[in-house]
């Protein structure tokens, strides 16, 4: 395991902000809003902030703020955070990320899940925390081959994780990490006392009689998935099919990046007008910068490629997850683009302890409610033994 530090050459951030002022700007359609993409007016004026007043030097400094490490494994490298906690009987944490999320996701939570004890909690709650970036996204990026699928990805974090000296540790994630830590739990089961996810799908039985005995709050949440399949996920049907050419606009134009990201960041959170409502301007510039700077939006979007044949559609539902023999915490956010039905989740995951549906929060928890995502966690943490 090497050491590793965020240091991006000063010649490509000069190249950044050179591309930004040469943005060339496509037509506006009046009036439109966010219903047909991003407005040019609002990129326009965040493309300048991006240029002008977004500070990447802070940024790259919080980063390197926690010990970062670069391993090989599977013949790819793997960078994470492994942030120990000072108490020494703290619990491993292992979280992962989706797209288009990053390590940086989980700035705002790192000190209080490792220090409670500095941050007015309980030190009982601490945990030792491991943050990868999955294979093709930011500084694990680009892979070198194929193949890198969501069971190829479990099987690096057990071997992440048993490199590390973690006999015992819990999985976390949400978007592609809630799928990850589901498959790491059910392939690393021996060491893997219990997960907790942010996401969770769930579809609908076949026998259409079991949708006749849904409450209106779960009917509104199976419509939410009807919504993003049928109006939000042109961007997975993209790159589960052409990732290499969604790459080169991706990889050249540093505005074309922005737009793709901040996007979701306004579809997925709960946010009013703007993804600012819900999450603060210069933490999502930072993780828009770290695909810019590692040109990672290419090679992320093949995880679409490698998953694209259980990716669900508006024709075909998503598939359900194999059993899983570890006990489960889910958190629901009421912004997410999926919203689990508990009854539907229980056929699925028997073995569910901890469920908690929130009022407020999307998508992307971590950064737009820490404080809700740290205390499910440790929740969810104390239910289990010891």
């Amino acid at each position: 395991m090497r050491p590793f530090r965020i240091e991006i050459p000063q010649a490509d951030l000069d190249d950044l902000h050179r591309r930004l002022a040469a943005t060339r700007w496509p037509a506006d359609l009046p009036g439109v809003g966010w219903a047909r993409g991003v407005p040019l007016e609002y990129l326009k004026e965040l493309t300048d902030y991006w240029r002008t007043r977004f500070d990447w030097r802070a940024a790259e400094a919080r980063l390197n703020a926690h010990p970062q490490f670069v391993t090989e494994i599977d013949g790819t490298d793997v960078h994470f955070l492994h942030v120990r906690s000072p108490e020494e009987s703290a619990t491993p944490l292992l979280m992962t990320h989706g797209w288009p999320g990053s390590v940086a996701e989980f700035l705002d939570v790192i000190g209080p899940l490792t220090d409670p004890r500095a941050h007015g909690g309980d030190p009982a709650d601490a945990f030792h925390l491991v943050v990868p970036s999955i294979p093709g996204f930011g500084f694990s990026g680009p892979t070198r081959e194929p193949g890198w699928d969501i069971m190829r990805i479990a099987r690096a974090w057990a071997e992440l994780m048993s490199r590390l000296g973690y006999s015992r540790y819990i999985p976390q994630g949400g978007d592609f990490g809630a799928l990850i830590t589901l498959t790491l739990a059910g392939l690393d089961a021996a060491h893997v006392p219990a997960a907790h996810v942010n996401f969770l799908v769930t579809p609908p039985p076949d026998d259409p009689r079991a949708l006749s005995t849904l409450d209106q709050p779960d009917l509104a949440k199976l419509g939410r998935l009807a919504r993003f399949l049928a109006d939000e996920s042109g961007y997975m049907k993209l790159q589960s099919t052409r990732p290499q050419t969604v790459g080169y606009g991706l990889t050249d134009s540093p505005v074309g990046q922005l737009a793709w990201i901040v996007e979701k960041f306004k579809e997925w959170t709960d946010s009013a007008k703007v993804p600012e409502d819900a999450v603060d301007r210069d933490h999502l510039l930072t993780n828009v910068s770290i695909y810019w700077f590692t040109a990672t939006a290419g090679s992320s979007a093949q995880l679409y490629y490698e998953v694209g044949d259980v990716l669900p559609t508006a024709a075909r539902p998503p598939s359900p997850p194999p059993p899983l023999p570890t006990p489960l915490g889910v958190a629901v956010f009421p912004k997410d683009m999926s919203q689990p039905v508990r009854r539907f989740a229980d056929r699925m995951f028997p073995n569910i302890v901890h469920w908690r549906e929130y009022d407020r929060g999307g998508h992307f928890a971590a950064m737009e409610q820490p404080e809700l995502f740290v205390g499910d966690i440790r929740e969810f943490a104390r239910q289990l033994p010891r």
